[in-house]
C-alpha cells in the first residue's frame, strides 16, 4: 500500500513513450481557416477612428459565428477585423457594426474589471503550440483587458502587458484600434511566421457572444481551434528589457498601550525598490524584484477560525500572481477536476514568502515584531526552451527578522525569523500535438539560524518533488487521464520533528492508531502523495472519477499548503448538459457523485452522495444548487490527536439565484444549511446587491448572516491517569452557539480607462457562547459525560469541573472560551496610469477591532463598540515609472 503511488508514477513514466507513439495524429480535422496580416506602408494613429487605408483593404475577416445565445447561428450584427504589422508591433482594426448604436452598453472600469459591456477581444498563439496564447481586449468605453490562455481551455488575467487600445462610438456602431508591441509576445526567430489567432465580440444588450473560433458548450479545447495568422515575415523578436523603479512613503497611525517604548502612535517609513523584466533569448523572460513593496494590495478578510486547519488566503501581490499559472501542478490535460473530502496539497503557496514571522517570542511586557517577513529579493525565469518544454523557476530570499522586546523596564532583541531561501522549478513537456504531457515540479526551503532557539520552532529545510502528466485516450480528445505523484522530505531537530508529527496535519500521537506513532529520535519526515483522474470532457454527458492518497508523513507546508495527511480518497461523478435553449432554459446541467475516504488504518473517514445543478433561464437569471447526504463515518481529527470519534449522519444543501447582470440593479440571494441530528446544525443567508448608477460607477454589497450550533466544539485536553477509558486524558468539549454577521462592500469609480478609485470594506461581527461542558466518554463514539450530571460537578462561577465529584480525579480549571469579536477592515486605492506601464498609487488602509469574553450576540452593542474602537490608519504613496530599454 505505502509504495503504490510511487510504483504507479514509475509505471506511468515508463509507459509514457509508448502512449505517445500509440496515439494517432488527428487527421480527421477540418481544414483550418487562415487570416492574412498586411505589412503597414504608413504609420497608424491609435485613436479608434480606423481612418488609415490599411483598414480599408480586402483582407478583413468577418466569418463570425454565435456561441450565445444560439450556438452555431449567424451573428445579428456584422463585425469586420483587419490585421496589420510593422517591424515593432502587430495592429488590429475592428469595426463592430450595430443597427442600434444608441443601445451599445459602454461601461467603464479599471483594467480587467468584470463588466457587462460591449467588448472586443483577440488572442494570439505566437508560439503556435495550439495550447497557450496571450489575449487582449477593449470594451466600448475603453476598458482594457489582457492575460494568458493555457491548458487549451483556461485563462488567467493576472498578466498586465504594456500596449495600446482605443475605441470610438459613432452612428454605425463602434470601432477599436489596438497596437501590441512584439515585446509583449513570445516567439522564436523565423523568416516567415505562422501564429494562431482568434477574435471575439460581445453584444451585451443581447447577451450575444460571437467568435471566429469557440469551444462548443458540450466540447473542450479552445486555443487548439484558432485559425492561422499568415503573412508576417522579416521581423525579429525584440530585445526585451523593462525596468520599473519605484519609491514609496508610508505613514502609520496606531494606538499603542500606555508605556509602550517601541510605538508612540505614529511611524513614517520611506522606501524604494525596482522590478526588472529581461528577455533571455526570444523564449525566456527573467522577472526580478529588489526590495518589493506590496502596500497597495487589497486587505485579507477577518475570520474567526475555530478549527484546527490553517486559513487559506488568496495571493494578491502582483509579482507572485502574474504568470503564476506556469507553476500549476497536476492539472494539465483535463478541463475539469473535482474533489470530495479531498484537500489537494499545493506544492507551492506563494503566501509563505513574506508571511508573519513564525518563531516563538520571549516573554515580555511589550513587543515590536514585524507584521511580515521582509522579502530581500525575488526572481522568476519563465518561458519555453527546446521543443515545447515549458520552464518556470522562482527564487526568493526573506530577511532574518528581529523583534524588540521590553520586560520589567529592560529592552532586548530576539530573532523571530531566520534568513530563509525559497526555490521552485517547474518544467513540462508536451508531446504529439499536446495529446500527452509530462512535467516535474520541485521546491526547496532552506533556513539559516543564528538563534538556536528557533531550531525547535521551524524546520531547518524541506524538499518537495512531484511528477505529473496526462494522456488523451482517443483521437477526438474526449477522454483524458491525468495523474501526479510526489514526495516530500523535511528535516530539523528532534524537538522540531516531534512537534511536526503532533501538529494538526499529522496527529501521530493518536493513542488508538496502529499505523503511526511519534518517533522522538527522528530528525526528518519523508512522505508521498499521488492522485489520478479520468475525465470525459466532450458531449452532453460528462464524467469525472479520481483516486488519491496522501501518506501520513507527507508535508508540503514549508513552501506549499496542505491541511491533511493520512488520506485515501476516491469518487465517481457524472452528469448531463442541455446546451441549446429550450422552453424554459438557455442552458442547464445536473450531476451527481458518490465518494469515500479512509485513513491508512482503514477507518472510513468520509462518505456520501452528492448532487448539484445549474440553470440559466430564458430571462438570463441563473440558479445553482447542491445537496449532499453523508452517512456515519469515523472522525480521526476532532479530538486533535486523541482517540477516534464518530461522525453522525446528516445532510447539507445550498441554493443561490441571481438576476440578469445587464440591468442597473442586480440582485442575488443564496441560502445554505446543514443538519447532523444530535451533532450540529448550521444555516446562513447571503443576499447580494449591485447598483450601477452610471456607466463608470458600481457599488456592491454582500451581507451574510449565519447561525451555527455544535454539540461538541473542541475546548481542550487534560492529563488524568484515572481516565483509563480515554487513554489517560480527558478530551473536553462544549456546546457552541455561534452567530455571525458580515459583509463585503465595494465601490468602483472609474474616471478614465487610466484613472480609478476603489473602496473596499469588510465588517465582521461574530459571537460564540460555550455551555454544557463535557468530556468524551469512550473512543469510536459520539457519547459524552456532561459535567454536572451524575457524580461530576461543575461551577459556573469558578469554571471548575470535577469529573468524579468526591472521587480521586483532579478538578479541571476551564478558561472562558466565549468570544465576541468585531472587526472592520477596509482600504481605498486611487490609481493613475499617467504613462503606459507607469502608475501613481494613493492608498489608505484602516483596521479597527474589539473583543469581549461575552458569547451573546447583540447587534446594537457590537456596532457601537466597533464604531467606538480606536482605528489604525495607514497612508501610502507609491510612484512607479516604466522604462522599455
Amino acid at each position: 500500500m505505502r509504495n503504490l503511488p510511487i510504483k504507479l508514477a514509475v509505471l506511468f513514466v515508463l509507459l509514457f513513450p509508448c502512449l505517445v507513439r500509440a496515439t494517432p495524429a488527428d487527421t480527421l480535422s477540418a481544414p483550418r481557416l487562415t487570416i492574412q496580416a498586411v505589412r503597414l506602408a504608413e504609420p497608424v494613429a491609435i485613436d479608434g477612428l480606423l481612418a488609415e487605408p490599411v483598414w480599408q483593404n480586402g483582407y478583413g475577416i468577418s466569418r463570425f459565428t454565435q456561441r450565445d445565445p444560439i450556438e452555431g447561428a449567424q451573428p445579428t450584427e456584422q463585425t469586420v477585423v483587419h490585421v496589420a504589422y510593422d517591424d515593432e508591433a502587430i495592429y488590429i482594426g475592428a469595426r463592430m457594426h450595430d443597427t442600434a448604436p444608441d443601445s451599445i452598453i459602454a461601461r467603464l472600469g479599471r483594467r480587467d474589471a468584470d463588466l457587462t459591456a460591449d467588448a472586443f477581444f483577440l488572442a494570439i498563439d505566437s508560439y503556435h503550440d495550439r495550447r497557450n496564447a496571450f489575449f487582449f481586449g477593449v470594451n466600448a468605453a475603453g476598458t482594457l483587458y489582457d492575460g494568458i490562455l493555457f491548458n487549451d481551455d483556461w485563462d488567467d488575467d493576472s498578466w498586465d502587458g504594456v500596449w495600446e487600445g482605443k475605441v470610438r462610438i459613432d452612428n454605425v456602431g463602434w470601432s477599436a484600434e489596438l497596437r501590441i508591441p512584439y515585446s509583449q509576445l513570445r516567439f522564436r526567430k523565423q523568416d516567415v511566421y505562422v501564429w494562431g489567432i482568434n477574435f471575439q465580440r460581445n453584444i451585451a444588450r443581447k447577451n450575444e457572444e460571437i467568435a471566429v473560433a469557440f469551444t462548443p458548450k458540450n466540447g473542450s479545447g479552445f486555443v487548439s481551434r484558432f485559425p492561422d495568422l499568415v503573412g508576417i515575415e522579416n521581423i525579429s523578436p525584440p530585445r526585451r528589457i523593462e525596468l520599473l523603479p519605484y519609491g514609496t512613503t508610508r505613514a502609520e497611525y496606531t494606538h499603542p498601550a500606555p508605556g509602550n517604548p517601541f510605538n508612540r502612535g505614529s511611524k513614517y517609513v520611506p522606501g524604494m525598490g525596482a522590478d526588472l523584466k529581461v528577455g533571455v533569448g526570444s523564449n525566456l523572460t527573467l522577472n526580478a524584484t529588489v526590495n518589493p513593496d506590496f502596500g497597495q494590495v487589497e486587505v485579507d478578510p477577518a475570520v474567526v477560525n475555530l478549527s484546527d486547519v490553517e486559513t487559506f488566503f488568496e495571493e494578491k501581490r502582483p509579482f507572485f500572481i502574474e504568470g503564476s499559472s506556469i507553476f500549476g501542478f497536476g492539472h494539465g490535460g483535463a478541463n475539469d477536476f473535482w474533489g470530495f473530502n479531498w484537500g489537494d496539497p499545493g506544492f507551492f503557496y506563494s503566501r509563505r514568502l513574506g508571511r508573519a514571522p513564525q518563531g516563538s517570542r520571549p516573554s515580555a511586557d511589550f513587543a515590536d515584531v514585524p507584521v511580515g517577513t521582509h522579502i530581500l529579493g525575488a526572481a522568476k525565469l519563465t518561458g519555453k526552451v527546446g521543443q515545447n518544454w515549458n520552464l518556470g523557476t522562482l527564487y526568493a530570499t526573506t530577511a532574518r527578522e528581529t523583534g524588540e522586546f521590553a520586560r520589567s523596564g529592560q529592552q532586548f532583541q530576539a530573532e523571530v525569523e531566520p534568513l530563509t531561501h525559497y526555490g521552485v522549478i517547474r518544467t513540462q513537456k508536451e508531446f504529439n500535438q499536446a495529446r500527452q504531457g509530462l512535467g516535474l515540479l520541485s521546491t526547496l526551503t532552506a533556513r539559516q539560524f543564528r538563534d538556536n532557539r528557533l531550531r525547535n520552532d521551524l524546520n531547518s529545510g524541506a524538499v518537495a518533488v512531484g511528477v505529473d502528466g496526462w494522456t488523451f485516450l482517443d483521437v477526438e480528445k474526449t477522454w483524458v487521464v491525468t495523474g501526479w505523484a510526489g514526495t516530500t522530505d523535511v528535516h530539523g531537530t528532534p524537538a522540531r520533528m516531534i512537534a511536526l508529527q503532533q501538529n494538526s496535519q499529522h496527529y501521530f500521537q493518536r493513542p488508538d492508531a496502529s499505523h503511526v506513532s511519534v518517533d522522538s529520535t527522528a530528525t526528518s519526515l519523508t512522505g508521498y502523495a499521488a492522485r489520478f483522474t479520468l475525465n470525459k470532457q466532450k458531449g452532453n454527458t460528462f464524467l469525472n472519477a479520481a483516486v488519491g492518497v496522501i501518506d501520513p508523513k507527507f508535508d508540503t507546508n514549508d513552501a506549499g499548503f496542505h491541511s491533511r495527511s493520512d488520506v485515501i480518497n476516491g469518487h465517481v461523478a457524472g452528469g448531463y448538459k442541455w446546451v441549446n435553449p429550450g422552453r424554459f432554459t438557455r442552458y442547464a446541467q445536473v450531476a451527481g457523485a458518490v465518494f469515500r475516504s479512509y485513513d491508512f488504518d482503514k477507518n472510513p473517514t468520509g462518505s456520501g452522495v452528492f448532487h448539484f445543478g445549474f440553470v440559466r433561464w430564458l430571462n438570463y437569471y441563473t440558479t445553482e444548487w447542491f445537496f449532499a447526504y453523508n452517512p456515519e463515518t469515523i472522525d480521526n481529527r476532532q479530538t486533535r490527536g486523541g482517540p477516534l470519534m464518530l461522525n453522525l449522519p446528516g445532510w447539507e444543501a445550498e441554493i443561490f439565484t441571481r438576476t440578469d447582470d445587464r440591468k442597473t440593479w442586480v440582485f442575488g440571494l443564496g441560502t445554505s444549511g446543514q443538519r447532523y441530528p444530535g451533532a450540529s446544525w448550521n444555516w446562513d443567508v447571503n443576499p447580494r446587491i449591485e447598483w450601477k448608477p452610471a456607466p463608470n460607477v458600481s457599488f456592491s454589497v454582500r451581507p451574510r448572516f449565519e447561525r451555527n450550533y455544535e454539540h461538541a466544539q473542541w475546548v481542550g485536553v487534560y492529563d488524568d491517569p484515572l481516565a483509563t477509558a480515554t487513554f489517560g486524558k480527558r478530551y473536553v468539549f462544549a456546546t457552541l452557539s455561534q452567530t455571525s454577521l458580515s459583509a463585503r462592500l465595494r465601490l468602483d469609480w472609474t474616471f478614465t480607462p487610466k484613472v480609478s478609485l476603489q473602496f473596499y470594506a469588510q465588517p465582521l461581527l461574530s459571537a460564540g457562547d460555550y455551555r454544557e461542558f463535557k468530556e468524551l466518554a469512550r473512543p469510536r463514539s459520539f457519547a459524552f459525560t456532561r459535567y454536572g450530571d451524575g457524580v461530576s460537578t461543575y461551577s459556573e462561577a469558578t469554571r471548575e469541573a470535577d469529573p468524579d465529584g468526591p472521587g480521586p480525579a483532579k478538578p479541571i480549571k476551564l478558561s472562558n472560551p466565549d468570544f465576541n469579536f468585531k472587526s472592520l477592515r477596509g482600504n481605498a486605492v486611487f490609481r493613475w496610469e499617467y504613462l503606459p506601464g507607469s502608475t501613481l498609487y494613493l492608498v489608505w488602509t484602516q483596521n479597527r477591532s474589539d473583543t469581549e469574553n461575552d458569547g451573546a450576540f447583540r447587534l446594537n452593542r457590537s456596532l457601537n463598540r466597533l464604531l467606538n474602537a480606536k482605528a489604525e490608519n495607514v497612508f501610502m504613496v507609491k510612484f512607479a515609472y516604466w522604462w522599455n530599454v
